[in-house]
């Protein structure tokens, strides 16, 4: 009898012992109230610039936090922190995701009640994050109309296991003539009613559809 390669068996634990950890972790979440928002995107989106407004933007409102993932560097943080927002920086090495363990290390030190909502920025890329459960309540995927309409096409899987679809860069849009009805029909084609924003953290527009999606986790 033909034997699948190990390497197959080892990657099912691994998912396995992820998918265990980030149902505790959205056990917890909720046992203390907090709603667990992840962003993933391919690098250059604008995702860091989204998340510093909104992080901005809700602190009148809610109590907030952040997570940011990234392979070397601490900038991201750096530069959310300007926000006022208690935020951590993961660094993940050669790991081109984050997962549950990671989070759930990140989370020591803080109080979970401390919190009304907590953000989750993983590290730039469309593949890795696909598989790895989180605990997040919304998972939201992002592309930028500098990426071009077929992003979704190309990368089905992270579209597939989205809530929300962002395109960011709005105010870009008729510099690099982005088509926002192809974009729309690739994104409905590999998820169907998947719902759709379009946003500018520079401009403003589309930010208060955004922040009102986010109050619905509260």
């Amino acid at each position: 009898m033909r034997r699948e390669p190990r390497i197959i068996e080892v990657r099912q634990n691994v998912l396995k012992r992820n998918d265990l950890l980030a149902r505790e972790l959205r056990r917890e979440f909720r046992e203390a109230g907090v709603g667990v928002v992840s962003l993933v995107s391919s690098p250059g989106s604008g995702k860091t610039a989204l998340l510093e407004r909104t992080l901005t933007l809700l602190q009148p409102r809610f109590r907030v936090a952040a997570l940011v993932g990234d392979l070397a560097t601490e900038n991201d943080a750096a530069r959310l922190a300007r926000s006022k927002a208690p935020v951590k920086q993961i660094i993940t090495g050669t790991v081109c995701h984050l997962d549950a363990e990671m989070v759930r290390k990140a989370l020591d030190g803080w109080k979970l009640a401390d919190f009304e909502l907590l953000f989750i920025e993983n590290v730039g890329n469309l593949v890795c994050p696909a598989s790895y459960d989180l605990g997040e309540d919304m998972r939201v995927v992002l592309m930028s109309v500098t990426e071009g309409e077929d992003k979704p096409l190309k990368y089905p899987t992270i579209f597939h296991g989205a809530d929300l679809a962002v395109i960011t860069k709005a105010d870009l849009a008729a510099a690099v003539e982005f088509d926002w009805d192809a974009a729309t029909r690739n994104i409905q084609a590999v998820r169907p009613g998947l719902p759709i924003l379009r946003v500018s953290a520079k401009t403003g527009e589309g930010m208060d559809a955004w922040l009102e999606k986010l109050a619905g986790l509260r």
